[in-house]
């Protein structure tokens, strides 16, 4: 029995190691190590700073957001927040054009029921040290009624700021700010469009182009035209314990997935074809043919997913071979 439940442990561990498996020009994952950051909840690469990522624990941490080095894993910048109240919810991040990071302290653990939420922006650090800034903070409702939030993004060329919903209430929806957010009145978010998926975070690509949603277990990719999102169909997620942030890379080739939890793991995945973003469509060496997105169809299988699909028919086997043989003996 303890050489079943072994052979069992062991296909676990390749089927989770073979669902999103990073091609040759792919960057490394990392791992933040910095024991503060248990709850990283929002994730965006550096606009300034080469190889750093931008994250921030859930609730109940206070006004920090963090630079992580993904070289090494190691916090190299904590950035503390004043000029706002205290942070209730704290679910994403992002840079928009202006140089400046937008905080969206928009999650509602009462089920949607706060009548507003919370956006703070400062401008990215041009030195990584620990330091404090003054933050603006905007008040941001939503046109519909109250909604649980936890993703937000700036569109790299226009500043337009955007919040996507969690599914309830019918599902869930992304909503757009005001052209301009402002801090004399409350900035109202309306419905764009609905999308069909239970949001933890979003990034829009380097050149506008593309726009990603995952949730716990899945993503999808989204055209971007017209101010509107056009379905591209789902994208490969690493197998992770809580599946919480998504960035796209400088080069708008590949996404770095995240994860909650001490010691967490983000993880890249590469992408190709259509999913591509414009500017990065024939870069790369399969000139955007081939890879592990897919192109619009749910049925289509990633090599991960082939993969762990092989390692589960072989364990099986082994595990019904093994069960032969003690029955032989019994």
């Amino acid at each position: 029995m303890r050489s079943l439940l072994c052979a069992a442990g062991a296909a676990g561990l390749l089927m989770s190691g073979a669902v999103a498996p990073a091609a040759a020009d792919e960057p490394d994952g990392f791992r933040i190590s910095d024991h503060r950051i248990t709850e990283s909840s929002g994730l965006i690469a550096s606009r300034t700073h080469p190889g750093v990522y931008w994250t921030h624990n859930d609730s109940d941490d206070g006004p920090y957001v963090y630079a992580v080095d993904s070289r090494t894993g190691r916090t190299v910048a904590t950035v503390t927040l004043r000029g706002i109240g205290d942070p209730r919810d704290v679910e994403a991040i992002s840079i928009g054009p202006d140089g400046n990071i937008y905080v969206g302290d928009i999650g509602d653990n009462l089920d949607g029921t706060w009548d507003h939420v919370w956006i703070y922006r400062f401008p990215e650090p041009k030195q990584l040290r620990d330091q404090t800034v003054t933050a603006t903070q905007f008040d941001v409702k939503y046109a519909d009624g109250p909604r649980d939030a936890e993703a937000l993004m700036v569109h790299p060329k226009t500043g337009r700021v955007y919040i996507a919903s969690k599914k309830q209430g019918g599902g869930g929806a992304l909503y757009a700010a005001p052209e301009q957010l402002s801090t004399s009145r409350t900035n109202v978010f309306r419905k764009v469009a609905p999308i069909d998926l239970w949001v933890t975070d979003g990034s829009f690509s380097p050149d506008g182009t593309r726009l990603i949603l995952r949730s716990y277990f899945g993503a999808r990719m989204y055209a971007w035209q017209d101010n509107r999102p056009k379905d591209l169909g789902s994208v490969g997620v690493p197998v992770q314990q809580q599946g919480e942030s998504v960035s796209f890379t400088p080069d708008g080739r590949t996404l770095m997935f995240g994860s909650e939890g001490a010691n967490s793991p983000v993880e890249p995945v590469g992408l190709s074809g259509n999913q591509l973003p414009e500017s990065a469509a024939g870069q790369g060496p399969d000139n955007g043919k081939n890879g592990s997105g897919s192109s619009g169809d749910d049925t289509t299988l990633s090599p991960g997913l082939i993969k762990a699909g092989l390692v589960l028919v072989l364990a099986t086997v082994v595990v019904t071979g093994l069960r032969r043989v003690f029955r032989r003996k019994g």
